[in-house]
């Protein structure tokens, strides 16, 4: 990059081999060091720290004759014996903002095995996976780890619910412990959240390994904070562009359209090095393909934590109101929320 001209996204067409999949099969920078008690409860919610507590014995109880294969593994599913120390998995079921992607990151710290001995991805990067590597080689690798933490394991397509729902089946004869947290089926819209029946339905077989755990709340990310930020001009953010180290600038539409060009399991690589996000002509997102585009780009972003700054159109206002009212509608609703919380880490790049 040249000195004060900024990066470019939609100029990008990164390429990510198979082994880095693996490799960064770890909590994102943003829950790098995320543990059970830097979550903040709130005490309103008794469930909330309920569910820490759960999950540190869950995570206590991935010790010991975790470590013994395939003695352990037996002991643990096997038909003939009980479980000793309860299911050998465990769903986060709530709504989005409530901290399940916090807690599941804690727990995958807590977990008592070396860092290559276990595994974090989203549900997407895991289908990604069985993608590059062929399954039976995703279930040689996977096998090899003590625990499999998936966050927004997703239920919109029925053939990657049943690739994955096989996976997971091998990764159980394995001794592989799993947690899960999960996203919405089309036309279930009440709270905006995937209920842990149909979630423990859609998995089969796998049912009787998972405890569900309930985790009540508003979104944390808004919780006691100002609104969202307005846009910028136009002028103000090319001006942050050009001022700010490792920026990136781009306009809005552009770069909804280079992201058709690329896989989305590319998106984090997408972003290698930049340290902001500066965006002009903001606008209504024009279809649902690219919309989720644009939430998968936006959980990689929130991921790093990557700040956006925006002029145009309110992130509020992105996505029509038929699409928060179908069936991905906790997606575009995470999105909201996570752009939101990123523009307002972009403040300070206005000189605000």
């Amino acid at each position: 990059m040249t000195e004060g001209v900024p990066l470019t996204l939609s100029a990008r067409e990164p390429y990510v081999p198979a082994d880095r999949l693996v490799a960064e099969m770890v909590p994102p920078p943003r829950f790098d060091s995320v543990r059970f008690d830097t979550y903040v409860p709130d005490e309103r919610q008794p469930s909330q720290r309920a569910a820490v507590t759960a999950l540190s014995s869950f995570a206590a109880g991935l010790g010991g004759a975790a470590a013994d294969r395939p003695t352990g593994v037996r002991r643990w599913f096997g038909r003939k014996q009980a479980a000793p120390t309860g299911p050998r998995g465990v769903y986060l079921d709530g709504g989005y903002g409530v901290g399940k992607t916090h807690l599941l990151a804690s727990l995958w710290h807590a977990a008592p095995a070396e860092p290559e001995r276990k595994a974090f991805g989203t549900f997407v990067e895991l289908t990604n996976l069985v993608g590059a590597l062929g399954f039976q080689q995703t279930v040689r690798t996977l096998s090899e780890h003590r625990l499999l933490c998936i966050d927004e394991f997703e239920l919109d397509d029925p053939g990657d619910t049943v690739l994955v729902s096989t996976l997971l089946g091998k990764l159980v004869d394995a001794g592989v412990a799993l947690a899960a947290t999960s996203n919405t089926l089309p036309g279930k819209l009440g709270e905006g959240r995937f209920a842990a029946a149909d979630f423990l339905r859609e998995i089969q077989g796998l049912s009787a390994h998972f405890m569900p755990l309930r985790i009540d709340g508003e979104d944390y990310r808004h919780r006691g904070l100002p609104e969202a930020p307005a846009p910028f001009s136009d002028e103000v953010v090319v001006k942050a562009a050009y001022a700010a180290e490792g920026a990136s600038l781009d306009e809005f539409p552009a770069l909804l359209a280079h992201l058709a060009k690329v896989h989305p399991s590319r998106y984090g690589a997408l972003t290698d090095g930049v340290r902001a996000v500066c965006l002009t002509d903001v606008g209504p997102v024009p279809d649902q393909s690219t919309a989720l585009r644009l939430v998968v780009l936006a959980d990689r972003l929130y991921d790093r934590e990557v700040p956006v700054l925006a002029s145009g159109l309110p992130f509020d206002r992105l996505f029509s109101e038929e699409m928060l009212n179908g069936g991905y509608r906790k997606k575009y609703f995470r999105a909201i929320s996570r752009l939101t919380a990123l523009a307002r880490d972009a403040k300070g790049l206005a000189g605000q």
